[in-house]
């Protein structure tokens, strides 16, 4: 009885569990046209729908879509990348205003939101699909991380070592329509109930003065 408990709690917890293989044949519709004077920025930090909703709640973002990225393989869908093989990660696409908000500020947003020192995994979510990951678009994005990604070592900001990957960027490819926004839109979605709002949630209470005006938790 323990174990029948225990299984059904971790599928409730667990991202990919709830990803119905049906709605991922549709492919995304997500549209951003890039206005003067913004930038893009690309991260990987588990969950995309949970990424997704941290870095929308942020002062100076304007866009943000779930994708994939770090892999090889042309036009990949959301059954591919579940099953771990496929080299991409979940990963968001960031929109910004560097006029708002820097992209180091991007980069403290970015490890303040998640646990960078567990290998392919982010709580019940396993794989590397869900590793951690900066994926540079130049050599000035490149010294931000990695000089922000020494200062958190150097200071021991986390018990265990870092291992977030920092690797240029590459390709992207916006994921199924199904999950953009898909936190805002599915918030009694049990992952999102157990997991995904809770990580909001943590983020906005240690970083409020970071956060849109019209951002408050959940």
């Amino acid at each position: 009885m323990k174990i029948s408990v225990l299984l059904v709690f971790l599928a409730l917890n667990s991202c990919s569990s709830n990803k119905t293989s049906v709605a991922s044949e549709q492919k995304s519709k997500a549209t951003h046209v890039q206005v003067e004077g913004e930038e893009v920025a690309y991260f990987a930090s588990g969950c995309f729908w949970c990424v997704e909703a941290i870095f929308e709640s942020v002062r100076g973002v304007s866009e943000v879509i779930s994708g994939y990225t770090g892999g090889e393989k042309p036009n990949p869908t959301y059954e591919d990348v579940s099953r771990g093989t496929s080299e991409y990660a979940e990963a968001v696409e960031v929109y910004y205003d560097p006029a708002v908000i820097s992209y180091k500020t991007l980069v403290e947003v970015f490890y303040g939101s998640h646990d960078p020192t567990t290998l392919n995994r982010q709580g019940n979510d396993r794989g590397p699909q869900y590793r951690s990951a900066i994926f540079y678009r130049n050599d000035e994005e490149k010294a931000i991380a990695k000089d922000f990604t020494k200062k958190l070592t150097d200071s021991s900001a986390f018990n265990s070592p870092i291992v977030t990957q920092i690797v240029p960027f590459k390709k992207w490819y916006d994921a199924e329509d199904y999950h953009q926004d898909y936190e805002r839109l599915n918030p009694n979605q049990p992952y999102i109930r157990a997991v995904s709002i809770p990580r909001l949630n943590r983020f906005k209470a240690k970083f409020p003065k970071l956060l849109k005006d019209d951002e408050g938790a959940h």
